[in-house]
């Protein structure tokens, strides 16, 4: 925000308001995200040690190509006000709640002894599932993701349980409200009602994360078994929860949430044509004091028994911030729509007498939020369905809640589909979980997630899908 001051000052000329032409451009425009992508895949898995200490200059670096481009198609101002956008509107709400939610949420400690087993890894799981609509992904991720690898560490196999992880607590268990993933947010922020995805896609929800809980035992069974005895090491510390009154703080984002859904006063300020809501700007900044609470009130000793450090936190920032900025040209292409580079991904999804292939949406809009994120993903498909919230939830229901689905279970397939997918794979990693690289994770999550997914297409489990 001290940044973006100074442009609030400026005059603000017509083309702000006018944006990037997506339609005068070609696939080229999009090479620099494909190769931050491939830099995120491949980097660590390569060259780890370059790769960990200059994470943050190729991110960058790729930015940097993607606005040159930019710049020379459309002028430098034109590619300024684009960067107001991305930054100021999407990029800055994204990260400062995914922020709070972690700094808060590492502050609570739960020490004792869990007896790992196939039957108490299963119930964290289920627990972090139910957690993620209420707590959100980012916080139910953080508060039990660094018991789970206590209990899970002295296991010789132990990855998969971080994997399943990741797919039910960090994705699957946020699809029923706004809390729980970045892009129900950005649907509840763009007039969607709070409890639209839980009336609505509970069902599915079940049935997918009851499935996967049903694989995780089974997989988790067969790997316990081929693992030498871990050994009786007596009785065990009592579980305890500590730096409660995180609670109360993940209770006061809660409340900042809604409270700013629901005050609309009608001031905005005009940063290079993006508009900055005032009840977002209180938000964010409501946010960033409730975070600076957490660390003011919490015991430094709760954080170090956690392991808490900066750096998932700070790796999700700097790359998801590369994201945004090396997506423009992307998001512009398809906001262009039949006139775009990616008509034909476009016409996928609407039938010849122009109803919505609501299959189509669900798998474009999830296969998509598996490599551009999930959060942006979803408004690019909202906006294409109409963008009216009163439409959508009613005579296009089943639209929308393809949208929904795809973006929320999908982001599950790779570690940038959705933020906390990063976080808890850093954490894992500097825990000593030797994680699989970005293909080897999205090859383990495929071969999970496509049948149940396959599966919530064909059949119709709900009178609100009617797939065509």
């Amino acid at each position: 925000m001290v940044v973006a001051a100074p442009f609030v000052l400026l005059p603000q000329p017509a083309w702000a308001a006018a944006g990037i032409d997506g339609a005068a451009m070609r696939w080229p425009y999009a090479l620099p995200f494909a190769g931050l992508l491939l830099s995120i895949a491949l980097g660590p898995l390569l060259f780890a040690k370059f790769w960990h200490h200059h994470y943050g200059k190729i991110a960058a670096a790729w930015s940097l190509l993607a606005l040159g481009s930019l710049a020379l198609s459309a002028g430098g101002m034109a590619t300024l006000a684009a960067l107001a956008h991305a930054m100021l509107a999407e990029y800055l709400s994204f990260i400062v709640l995914l922020f709070s939610l972690y700094v808060v949420a590492g502050g609570i400690l739960i020490t004792g002894d869990i007896r790992v087993t196939p039957a108490a890894n299963a119930g964290i799981l289920a627990l972090g599932t139910l957690m993620a609509s209420v707590v959100g992904t980012t916080g139910a991720a953080m508060i039990l993701i660094r018991p789970l690898i206590r209990a899970n560490r002295p296991r010789r196999h132990n990855a998969h349980v971080v994997i399943f992880f990741i797919i039910l607590v960090a994705n699957v268990g946020g699809a029923l409200s706004p809390l729980g993933d970045p892009p129900l947010f950005v649907g509840f922020l763009h007039g969607v009602d709070f409890f639209w995805t839980a009336r609505n896609i509970w069902l599915q929800t079940m049935i997918v994360a009851g499935l996967l809980l049903l694989i995780f035992v089974a997989v988790d069974i067969w790997r316990f078994r081929s693992e030498p005895p871990l050994g009786d090491t007596g009785p065990g510390k009592p579980m305890r929860i500590r730096g409660l009154v995180n609670l109360v703080l993940i209770a006061a984002i809660v409340a900042s949430l809604l409270a700013s859904a629901m005050w609309r006063p009608g001031i905005a300020f005009d940063v290079l044509g993006t508009k900055l809501e005032l009840e977002d700007t209180a938000r964010n900044a409501a946010l960033l004091a409730i975070a600076a609470l957490s660390v003011w009130l919490t015991p430094d000793e709760h954080r170090q028994a956690n392991g808490f450090t900066w750096e998932p936190i700070r790796e999700v920032a700097k790359l998801f911030a590369g994201i945004f900025v090396a997506i423009i040209p992307v998001i512009a292409m398809l906001n262009a729509g039949h006139h775009g580079a990616f008509a034909w991904l476009l016409s996928a999804v609407t039938a010849p007498d122009g109803t919505p292939r609501e299959a189509a949406y669900f798998w474009s809009t999830g296969l998509m939020s598996a490599f551009l994120d999930n959060a942006p993903t979803y408004l690019l498909f909202f906006e294409l369905a109409g963008g009216d919230p009163q439409v959508l939830m009613h005579a296009l229901s089943g639209t929308l809640a393809s949208i929904s689905m795809g973006a929320v279970y999908m982001g599950a397939l790779t570690y940038i589909g959705n933020a906390p997918n990063f976080m808890v794979s850093s954490i894992a990693s500097e825990n000593g979980i030797e994680m699989p690289s970005f293909f080897g994770y999205l090859l383990r999550a495929g071969a999970v997630l496509i049948p149940l997914f396959l599966l919530l297409t064909v059949l119709p489990i709900a009178p609100i899908l009617h797939w065509h």
